[in-house]
């Protein structure tokens, strides 16, 4: 008989058994709670519901910005964009889904900052449908282990990344989209911003290229110093204050 999986956050297991409501802030993200279950989430490293909506093009950015102004201090958001039939409710729901799983993918990874709960909190775009947070672990123990067997080398998911030499390898469109934004400069998370897509997907599309030798972690940039002004480069070495002016060129390069 296998043992139960290992929980993800024991404090998110104490919080459902709890049938707490707030906000579980920890170091990659912030969980929203109702009654014990998960009815938002968001992570910097994920795009938000205005980004998957507006980009994908389901939604005008006007549109937008008109339901977050009239219903976001009744936290009323996504009810109003149903209301005002900007949104069905399947395509609604099937969004704020696939945001709350892939943000807290990122909310839950391992980390060693701080976590903490502020009980009664709750986010301005309201709840669409409580998802269990049994279910929202189980999921992100999945997507851990998709990656892992995809190409296990986790640097690709946050570091710059680098396309390798070109070789003509047959690559899916919607693969070719996300490689065509590799520039060694951009993360994934900036790939899947720009692309208005959910940060997993892309991660999972460019741990496959990376896998097939395509796409690799962009080398350290070279360190940039400030230019310095000339009167302090070429101050006489028997000015009083030289050694004053030293140190601040020193500090300015530094900086």
């Amino acid at each position: 008989m296998t043992g139960a999986a290992p929980a993800v956050s024991p404090m998110l297991g104490r919080l459902a058994e709890e049938g707490a409501t707030g906000a579980l802030i920890r170091e990659h993200g912030t969980l929203y709670l109702q009654d014990g279950r998960v009815v938002h989430a968001e992570s910097p490293a994920t795009p938000g519901m205005d980004v998957l909506l507006t980009t994908g093009g389901a939604l005008g950015a006007d549109r937008w910005w008109e339901a977050v102004d009239k219903a976001g201090a009744l936290q009323r958001v996504g009810r109003y964009l149903v209301e005002q039939g900007r949104l069905s409710d399947g395509a609604l729901e099937l969004c704020h889904l696939g945001a709350v799983f892939d943000a807290a993918y990122f909310t839950l990874a391992p980390s060693s900052g701080p976590t903490r709960f502020r009980y009664g909190v709750s986010h301005w775009f309201g709840t669409v449908r409580p998802v269990p947070v049994a279910a929202v672990e189980r999921e992100t123990l999945r997507r851990r282990e998709l990656l892992q067997r995809i190409w296990p080398e986790p640097d690709t998911d946050t570091a710059p990344l680098s396309r390798a030499p070109d070789q003509d390898l047959p690559v899916p469109r919607r693969r070719r989209r996300v490689l065509d934004l590799v520039d060694g400069a951009r993360t994934a998370s900036q790939i899947a911003l720009a692309l208005g897509r959910p940060a997993f997907h892309t991660l999972v599309d460019l741990r496959r290229l990376a896998a097939g030798g395509l796409v690799t972690t962009a080398p350290p940039q070279p360190a940039t110093t400030t230019p310095v002004p000339e009167w302090v480069a070429h101050t006489a070495v028997d000015d009083p204050d030289v050694a004053l002016l030293r140190r601040l060129r020193a500090a300015l390069e530094a900086l």
